[in-house]
């Protein structure tokens, strides 16, 4: 029996994938390309700095100050009462429920600047997750693609690789232990492979560069025909390495986010 039908995942999702990736790269790389140059704990870290700074110095411009110093004296003053009044439950009660009003306004008082950094952010994740979190394939080097299938699935599974991409195992094999591994190597170029599978064709980008940042999609989730994911095997960046705990680029953002955003509130006066 001939394939006969392409699932959603197909050459239309890689298009869509280069072409979001591509969206971003226009956006920001004029912005934080230079910093790809760098050792990827310095890159974050400037990254994490400007960000962190926009956010506080939005938060400041956003916010009442005033208000805000003052809904915390309130609150602080608050826990101090009901403290006090530990032998009078019905007395505390009430000095709570004040407390916990007070909260709800200094809450949605300090997720107001959110309106407008929610979507800057999540861009600048995006440009990080595409530029920041592997290395590239290189070329000449050997790499895998594994393919991932559901438990209990069975039959072969062929490869299809384009001109400038050479497969150093079968490229049909028998899926086993629910999952299939083809070695390949390549020469610089974008290619598009394809996974033929229980009569379907399923497309995976392959990015082969030398150049930091210059990578496809490793993690292509497919979740049809029994076939779930399909993946590259990309090195990880590691951001830093905190005493064997190898972090990656989102764990290396957070942690420098939280230190430049206690420090940078604490010089700013913030509440």
């Amino acid at each position: 029996m001939g394939v006969s039908y392409y699932s959603n995942n197909s050459l239309s999702g890689v298009i869509k994938n280069k072409n979001k990736k591509m969206v971003l790269n226009n956006l920001l790389d004029p912005v934080f390309a230079p910093i790809l140059s760098l050792p990827p704990f310095w890159g974050i870290l400037i990254i994490s700095f400007l960000v962190t700074l926009l956010i506080t110095i939005i938060y400041k411009l956003v916010t009442d100050q005033e208000v805000m110093k003052t809904l915390k004296a309130d609150m602080k003053a608050m826990q101090k009462e009901m403290k006090k009044l530990k032998d009078n439950p019905k007395k505390m009660m009430e000095v709570q429920k004040k407390a916990m009003e007070k909260n709800m306004q200094y809450m949605m008082a300090s997720m107001k600047p959110t309106l407008f950094t929610l979507i800057p952010i999540l861009i600048i994740f995006g440009w990080l997750s595409g530029h920041l979190a592997y290395h590239p394939l290189a070329p000449n080097d050997p790499f895998e693609l594994v393919a991932d299938f559901d438990k209990g699935s069975i039959g072969e599974a062929k490869l299809i690789v384009p001109e400038g991409i050479k497969i150093l195992n079968d490229a049909t094999q028998i899926v086993e232990d629910e999952q299939i591994t083809w070695v390949l190597e390549g020469e610089l170029g974008d290619y598009n492979a394809q996974i033929e599978y229980n009569n379907k064709v399923f497309d995976k980008r392959i990015l082969i560069s030398e150049e930091v940042g210059q990578y496809a999609e490793v993690k292509t989730k497919i979740s049809s025909a029994n076939l779930e994911m399909i993946t590259l095997s990309n090195e990880k960046i590691i951001g830093m390495n905190l005493f064997g705990w190898k972090v990656g680029w989102l764990g290396t953002y957070i942690i420098f986010s939280i230190i430049f955003s206690t420090s940078l509130r604490k010089i700013l006066k913030l509440h």
